[in-house]
């Protein structure tokens, strides 16, 4: 008699090495809080490594050492064949794109390990996030669906142009100074018509539950900061996570009105109490009164950095798109920051920022910031602009965008495959030693870049267990017999694109006039 065991019979040989990474910090079991007394980095490193294989639930050989590859390759990923021939990966090509197009990631318990790993912070302790949306352009991949017109710039004689592709949403955890380093804890792709901000709500909610199940945030702490562009809607995100101890700072659009608090009623006067006060026009200096706070600060890069605050103004809500179906529209109260800098490193034109810091929403309103806030709030901004680098990286170094997938439910574990493999770069910076280019400069430990930590890793995996077993012998298979034909042609898919919900005749198009385009109004 011939006894067959199954698949999954594999986790049973990794019963004890389960054991040692509980003991190592709670990186497998993210309800045991670690309370990091006896945990080094190298712990940490294997704790996660061996959480991470755990998350795979098929094809969990190949798709580890696929990670491995990536960050063991010498120099970045030019193509997702070429990953075979990187000396940690010892499977051939054909089980590289088995094991993403028929591979399987436990994603939220990948979510909970990246969330468990050690929380990069601000300079007052604080976390603070930072969210924005990276495309992944598929511009002839007519067999792939769910692709939507992504919004590009710098293409065409420097145009907004709409190309085709898979926009996902990250959120990272931003750490003080001037860095290339962020932390990766959540990445969701867009669908086509997904309304970004109920998306970008729902995500930054999860990502705040598992940071709080976690025990990087407990009731007491700093509030945690939100940070954003001007593409979000800041007033309606704010409304959406008033129940949780967040805060949302945006940058706004330099054409924004807003509107005072309404005046108090006049003894005597009958009727209807207005709900707003006068208007906060950006672009007319002569509605904007005497600032609440101002501060001057000298920076080396721009100058002297002044930010003028004035409290209490809010957006005016009107009864259309999101607000549509509200009983009663809310007064979204915040705080407008003016950022005003001598001059730009790269010697462009200086213009203000606008920034919008929501205040009063929620049932635990805080107070109007202070100068010092102030300070805090504007250098809480410019270290978004840190999420640029971490983009840059996984596209030209880590080959995230390198790979032509067809599913887009492959692009998504080969996604998560990459924040992973960050991941493992973030733990492994305390370890990492400097292997530079002779024409390169010697830096310290703390300031190595992601790449420099990167031309190591090679060097610490030897130091770590691998828990991918090494494969078996196989033949490939037959395939198609020569001078066959395919017989099942792929099915081609349309972009997405926003359309009218009207089906009538269109309207014809009118000359366009020649007057300034009107004043926003909200």
């Amino acid at each position: 008699m011939i006894l067959r065991f199954p698949a999954r019979t594999r986790r049973i040989r990794t019963v004890a090495v389960a054991t040692i990474v509980d003991y190592v910090g709670g990186l497998l079991l993210p309800d045991t809080p670690s309370t990091g007394a006896a945990t080094t980095p190298t712990m940490l490193l294997e704790g996660f490594r061996h959480d991470f294989y755990q998350c795979l639930d098929r094809r969990a050989d190949a798709l580890f050492e696929l990670a491995d590859a990536v960050l063991c390759a010498d120099g970045p990923v030019r193509s997702l064949p070429g990953l075979s021939l990187v000396a940690e990966h010892r499977r051939g090509h054909g089980a590289l794109y088995d094991a993403l197009a028929a591979g399987r990631v436990d994603v939220e318990r990948l979510r909970t390990a990246v969330a468990s790993a050690p929380l990069p912070r601000a300079a007052d302790g604080r976390i603070v996030l930072a969210v924005d949306v990276t495309c992944w352009l598929r511009p002839e991949a007519h067999t792939s669906p769910q692709r939507i017109m992504c919004h590009t710039y710098g293409r065409g004689k420097d145009q907004h142009i709409g190309i085709p592709g898979w926009p996902y949403s990250f959120v990272v955890a931003l750490e003080t100074g001037r860095s290339s380093w962020t932390a990766p804890l959540d990445a969701v792709r867009l669908a086509p018509g997904a309304d970004l901000a109920v998306v970008t709500a729902r995500q930054v909610r999860a990502v705040v539950s598992r940071l709080v199940a976690a025990g990087h945030w407990q009731p007491g702490d700093r509030m945690i900061w939100v940070v954003m562009d001007a593409g979000y809607d800041a007033a309606r995100l704010a409304w959406l996570l008033r129940d949780l101890p967040v805060r949302i700072l945006a940058r706004m659009r330099s054409d924004r009105v807003l509107r005072r608090p309404a005046p108090p009623p006049l003894p005597g006067r009958r009727g209807r109490l207005p709900r707003h006060g006068g208007e906060f026009i950006f672009g007319d200096p002569n509605s904007w009164g005497t600032p609440d706070a101002t501060t001057h600060t000298d920076t080396r890069l721009y100058g002297t950095v002044t930010a003028r605050a004035w409290h209490r103004l809010h957006p005016r809500l009107t009864r259309r798109a999101a607000w549509a179906d509200c009983p009663e529209l809310p007064i979204l109260e915040g705080t407008v920051i003016r950022l005003d800098v001598a001059r730009l490193p790269s010697g462009a034109t200086a213009k203000p920022v606008w920034l919008w810091w929501a205040t009063g929403i929620g049932p635990n309103p805080e107070p109007d910031p202070d100068p010092a806030t102030v300070d805090l709030l504007w250098q809480a901004f410019l270290r978004r602009f840190d999420i640029e680098h971490t983009f840059r990286l996984l596209k030209q170094t880590l080959g995230w965008t390198v790979p032509k997938l067809r599913d887009p439910h492959a692009a998504d574990r080969w996604t998560w495959l990459i924040i992973a493999a960050h991941t493992q770069l973030r733990l492994a910076r305390p370890l990492a030693q400097d292997l530079r280019h002779p024409w390169e400069k010697p830096a310290p430990p703390e300031r190595l870049t992601p790449a420099r930590v990167r031309r190591g890793f090679r060097h610490l995996r030897q130091t770590t267990s691998c828990p991918a077993q090494a494969p078996k012998p196989s033949r490939p298979g037959p395939g198609r017999p020569p001078g066959r034909p395919n017989r099942q042609p792929t099915r081609r898919y349309d972009v997405h694109t926003v359309t009218s919900s009207n089906t009538g005749t269109p309207k014809p198009r009118t000359k366009k006039s020649t007057n300034p385009r009107p004043r926003r109004t909200g």
